[in-house]
């Protein structure tokens, strides 16, 4: 079980290398969006590893200008994450409120209209699709 969790952080250590020193939009062999290769509509995903290379190199605005999802996504990660740790290594019983099927409703319909939004072209909601 331990040498699972081990791979996953040498995995993630190794992604955040490349992610860090290697910029997607200018190379070719990182993984596309497919729905926006055949479609031309940006999934609420679009701009994820983009942002994720400005991210490790501090670049707010970049990742911002990739995918905003991609903030509230890491913002509800790390609560995720602080909670499960501190209910583990302090033995507390915490609520998470991930777990909580109405906020899991709410998050899928955040999600659900931020997709929707990120492809009108209309402005200020052309300002969601990745740059």
């Amino acid at each position: 079980m331990k040498l699972k969790y081990i791979g996953m952080l040498i995995l993630g250590i190794g992604l955040a290398f490349l992610y860090f020193y290697i910029n997607p939009s200018t190379v070719n062999f990182l993984p596309k969006c497919t729905l926006y290769q055949t479609t031309g509509i940006y999934c609420p995903g679009c701009g994820s590893q983009r942002a994720t290379h400005h991210l490790l190199n501090l670049n707010i605005t970049g990742v911002l200008q990739q995918n905003i999802l991609f903030v509230v996504g890491l913002i509800i990660f790390g609560y995720y994450l602080t909670i499960k740790g501190v209910n583990y290594f302090f033995k507390k019983n915490i609520y998470l409120y991930t777990q909580n099927k109405k906020v899991q409703i709410a998050i899928f319909l955040f999600i659900l209209v931020f997709w929707i939004l990120r492809n009108s072209p209309e402005y200020p909601f052309n300002l969601l699709a990745p740059n």
